[in-house]
């Protein structure tokens, strides 16, 4: 009960910062939408409902290090498009690709990050996911060489059970 509520609780804080509008009609909308996307996914964003809150602090913590890491492949990326756009001959470099990417991530949510993750950076997209399999599409063969298993290790690293109170334990 205290995952659901603690995912209802996140929901409805993202809500109310991005629709910025706080009258009764629009509080109650996102208490309605909040509680029935809760309810349909609860299990999505805990899925070992084993670990402690100082392990999932831990984890929101490398989760905060990992989006911070990311941002800065987006910047490359997006430099990386840029130049393909603007330098003469450029334009011999793009070269679309599928590309298979196989996953050791073991976890749904761990997949959907790393699949979420790759479409996010410019010149790349994940098409489809096959179990552990993942059909990405890229620009170039610069992009495709991006997929080289640093982001699948950053997000595991997130996920990772590491110092105390990361063993199997009551939830607080």
């Amino acid at each position: 009960m205290m995952y659901r509520a603690v995912t209802f609780s996140l929901l409805l804080a993202i809500w109310l910062v991005f629709s910025g509008i706080y009258d009764a009609f629009h509080i109650g909308l996102g208490i309605l939408s909040c509680l029935f996307v809760t309810w349909i996914s609860s299990d999505l964003l805990f899925d070992d409902r084993s670990l402690g809150f100082r392990a999932r602090l831990g984890q929101a913590w490398r989760l905060c290090g990992y989006l911070a890491w990311l941002g800065w492949q987006l910047v490359l990326s997006n430099l990386h498009l840029l130049k393909l756009t603007l330098k003469p001959g450029a334009m011999a470099e793009v070269e679309p690709r599928i590309t298979l990417y196989r996953t050791a991530l073991k976890s749904d949510f761990e997949k959907f990050l790393l699949a979420n993750s790759i479409t996010l950076t410019p010149g790349t997209i994940t098409i489809k996911i096959l179990g552990d399999d993942f059909y990405i599409h890229s620009i170039s063969k610069f992009a495709a060489d991006g997929l080289d298993g640093q982001m699948e290790q950053r997000i595991a690293a997130i996920f990772a059970p590491t110092g105390p109170g990361s063993s199997s334990q009551a939830a607080d």
